[in-house]
């Protein structure tokens, strides 16, 4: 069991740290550049495109070091850990887009939709490239690494750990709500 735990952090990591990063080198151009999509903004004013680029490298810096002491495959990790880090990001982008949509404002909660959208963005991103990757890599890295066991795991440790680290960046003035 420690073994799985350990082995779900460590490869989620690279989506854990793009998240995080997002909001702390986040500011300055909207992603959806102030533009509305039947009168609702797209994406809203949080989702800009330097803490979209800068999140996305932080998690690709952490997976770089992650990979130098744990695989994540050779010369085809840095495309999987690019889809892990990215795709935590699309998945909290195509989360606000959906909020938007419903009418839900920027800091309004969402429970756990507000937690795990990055996280199943890591998931479906990885998985596409994975199998995109298959048949140079002979395996499917996201299936061969992520067993129902780790994503059971990180399905409920997610929330916990997300939860967490809001309320920091709430008390560090890095969000303006807790969640």
């Amino acid at each position: 069991m420690l073994e799985i735990i350990w082995q779900s952090i460590i490869w989620i990591l690279p989506a854990y740290i793009a998240n995080g990063s997002a909001v702390l080198l986040g500011g300055g151009t909207p992603i959806d550049f102030n533009k509305k999509w039947r009168g609702k903004p797209i994406f809203g004013k949080g989702k800009t495109w330097r803490g979209f680029i800068g999140g996305g490298l932080a998690g690709m810096i952490a997976g770089v070091i992650i990979n130098e002491f744990i695989a994540f495959d050779g010369k085809y990790g840095i495309v999987i850990i690019a889809s892990l880090s990215f795709g935590a990001l699309l998945g909290d982008l195509f989360k606000s887009f959906v909020k938007r949509r419903i009418g839900k404002k920027r800091g309004e909660k969402w429970i756990i939709a507000d937690q795990l959208d990055f996280l199943i963005g890591a998931f479906l991103l990885c998985y596409a490239v994975s199998y995109v990757l298959q048949p140079y890599i002979n395996e499917n890295w996201f299936t061969t690494h992520f067993t129902i066991w780790h994503i059971l795991f990180l399905l409920i440790f997610t929330p916990f750990l997300h939860l967490a680290t809001n309320i920091l960046a709430y008390l560090f003035k890095y969000k303006e709500v807790p969640w």
